[in-house]
């Protein structure tokens, strides 16, 4: 069996992905923290991916494959160690993988890094450039997670290397920041603003990661749900009510509410539920015959209040 190096694997997403992978590959993990109660055959390793150990989990497991999802995406640590943990984490991470002989890469990006601008297309395919950063600077560390990982497949064709791009991951195991926003019981939209959005739920996701390792994936794949809906059906369904704010009035509202530890996302999130971020995931689905199992009614539940 092949040997699978999970980064992250004691949040949510990373359980859930050793849980569906363990029928098919020998399954060992890092993580900063402990996983509590994990299977008996999946070996996990206490560590920090910027310390000389992180190398020393490469040297004993001898993975054959990594997925990379060990990356910093809430705000409640510092801009500097955030990009720390992120970039150069990664890059020490990419690094191993070439001298210690991986033969498969998987890392997990984000819809986020298109950004969410009023030009946007529906329905954006994996050539459309990584906006994020313009005008959500709190995200400038994924872009250069993503766009080093997406120079890193050319580089090094050998190593069978995929870059997923999901859209907005809800479940009752991952904890994301669209998963919090929707939970409150009011939660501020921009008034006049109902964008589309596109959502997936966790299995599903873990279920795509599975795919491109069985698949040996090579590029970049957006990999998207079951569909979209406007905002305020995706409010309505949580079981939480909206509350339209103008938005000269949510922005500084907004940023206040973060520094002072209010809520868990910058003003700049605001973007993102003001214009669309829609992606294609044709280019998945005609790879690996992708289809998510998991529809709009039951992605809901799984966050309802």
């Amino acid at each position: 069996m092949e040997k699978v190096l999970i980064t992250g694997i004691s949040g949510g997403q990373g359980r859930l992905l050793a849980r569906r992978l363990l029928d098919t590959f020998e399954v060992c993990g890092v993580d900063r923290v402990a996983w509590e109660g994990r299977p008996k055959d999946v070996n996990v390793h206490q560590v920090d991916l910027r310390k000389r150990k992180f190398e020393d989990v490469f040297r004993t497991e001898q993975p054959t494959a990594v997925v990379h999802m060990g990356m910093v995406r809430h705000f409640r640590v510092s801009e500097q160690v955030r990009h720390d943990v992120n970039v150069r984490g990664t890059k020490q991470l990419l690094d191993h993988c070439v001298n210690y002989g991986v033969q498969k890469l998987i890392v997990i990006s984000s819809s986020y890094v298109y950004g969410a601008a009023p030009e946007n297309p529906f329905y954006m395919d994996e050539d459309f450039p990584l906006g994020a950063s313009r005008s959500y600077p709190e995200m400038r560390d994924l872009v250069e997670v993503d766009t080093l990982a997406s120079a890193f497949l050319w580089k090094y064709p050998h190593i069978r290397t995929a870059v997923l791009r999901p859209v907005n991951t809800l479940g009752y195991y991952v904890h994301s920041m669209i998963g919090e926003y929707l939970r409150q019981a009011r939660v501020p939209t921009v008034m006049g603003f109902d964008p589309m959005m596109q959502f997936i739920h966790e299995e599903d996701v873990s279920e795509a990661i599975a795919l491109a390792l069985e698949h040996g994936l090579q590029g970049v794949f957006n990999v998207v749900g079951p569909g979209a809906v406007p905002i305020s059906v995706a409010i309505r369904e949580a079981g939480s009510q909206a509350w339209p704010v103008p938005e000269f009035v949510l922005r500084p509202m907004i940023d206040r509410a973060f520094r002072w530890g209010l809520v868990p996302y910058p003003a700049g999130a605001i973007d993102y539920v003001k214009y669309p971020v829609t992606l294609s995931g044709k280019r998945f689905v005609d790879t690996t015959g992708f289809r998510p199992l998991f529809g709009l009614e039951e992605i809901f539940h799984s966050v309802r209040r």
